[in-house]
C-alpha cells in the first residue's frame, strides 16, 4: 500500500489508524545513538543512516517509518571509541530495553503486527533483542500472539563482492569501522554538507588487547575518536552501500512479512 508519506508521525491519526489497524502495514523503527564520529562527522550519524535506510525500504514494501530512537546504549571502546568521549550521550541498558519494549507493545495494541527494527549503533544489538523478547512475552499474556519482529543492522547486508570494491587494500573488519570508510561514504552520499573530510584524521586501524578493563583506559582509543581511517571514503562507495543494503533489507522483509 502506498502512503502519503513514509513517516508515520507525519500522518493524521485517522490516516495512521487506517494504515495499521489491519496488521498488514510494517512499521520500521530506526534505533540509533548520539555518539562522536571523529573530527569530520556529526554526532547523529547513527540516527541519520538507519532512518534513511528505513525510509527507502518502507517505500519499497509499503511500510511506515516510526520516529527514531535518538539515544542508544553506551559506546564500547572497541567498537565506538568509548562512552568517555565528548558528545557521546547514552542510555543505561535497562532504560533502552524498557523504552523500546513499551513502544513495540503500543504499536501492537494499535493493530501493528509486523515490526522491523533497523539498528544503526552496534552496541544496541543485545538490548534490542531483550526488549523484543519481553514485549512479545507480555503481548502473549494479553492475547496478542501473531506478532512478527525482524531485527537487523544495515551493515550486515554488505556482501563479500561489495566489500572487495569498498576495501581494495583489505577490509579492517566491522569491529574497527567506527567513523571509517563505511559510515563516511554513506554520509558523503546522503548528507555531504555534514561531512568535513578535510578534518578527518588518517591513522592505522585501532588495535586492542583481547580483554576489557574497567574503568576504561582512555589511551586505548585513538585521539581522533575513529577506529579506522576514513581517507578512502567516497560518494561512489556510499552509493554502492545504499544499493546493496537497501536491496538486502527489502528482500529480507519481503521474505519475512508475507
Amino acid at each position: 500500500m502506498k502512503h502519503a508519506t513514509a513517516f508515520a508521525a507525519e500522518l493524521t491519526w485517522p490516516d495512521y489508524h487506517a494504515a495499521v489497524r489491519n496488521g498488514r502495514t510494517p512499521i520500521l523503527i530506526p534505533i540509533g545513538s548520539m555518539e562522536q564520529h571523529g573530527h569530520h562527522m556529526p554526532l547523529h550519524v547513527d540516527v541519520l543512516l538507519p532512518t534513511e535506510f528505513a525510509r527507502r525500504v518502507a517505500e519499497e514494501v509499503g511500510g511506515l517509518v516510526a520516529p527514531p530512537f535518538t539515544y542508544g546504549y553506551k559506546s564500547h571502546q572497541k567498537s565506538g571509541g568509548g562512552n568517555h568521549l565528548p558528545g557521546t550521550t547514552s542510555l543505561d541498558g535497562a532504560t533502552l530495553v524498557a523504552s523500546l519494549k513499551d513502544v513495540v507493545k503500543s504499536f501492537a495494541r494499535q493493530g501493528v503486527r509486523k515490526i522491523c527494527l533497523v539498528n544503526g549503533h552496534f552496541e544496541n544489538s543485545w538490548f534490542i533483542v531483550e526488549a523484543i523478547d519481553l514485549a512479545l512475552r507480555e503481548l502473549n499474556w494479553d492475547g496478542i500472539t501473531d506478532m512478527k519482529v525482524v531485527v537487523l543492522s544495515y551493515w550486515d547486508f554488505v556482501h563479500k563482492e561489495a566489500i572487495a570494491k569498498l576495501y581494495p587494500d583489505g577490509f579492517p573488519g566491522w569491529d574497527v569501522e567506527h567513523g571509517g570508510v563505511l559510515e563516511t561514504s554513506l554520509m558523503l552520499a546522503l548528507y555531504p554538507h555534514l561531512v568535513h573530510l578535510d578534518r578527518a584524521v588518517d591513522h592505522a586501524p585501532a588495535t586492542f588487547p583481547p580483554y576489557d578493563v574497567y574503568p576504561i583506559k582512555p589511551e586505548w582509543t585513538p585521539p581522533s575518536g575513529t577506529l579506522s581511517s576514513p581517507k578512502e571514503a567516497s560518494v561512489e562507495k556510499g552509493h554502492i552501500l545504499l544499493e546493496v543494503c537497501t536491496k538486502g533489507i527489502v528482500t529480507a522483509l519481503r521474505t519475512e512479512f508475507v
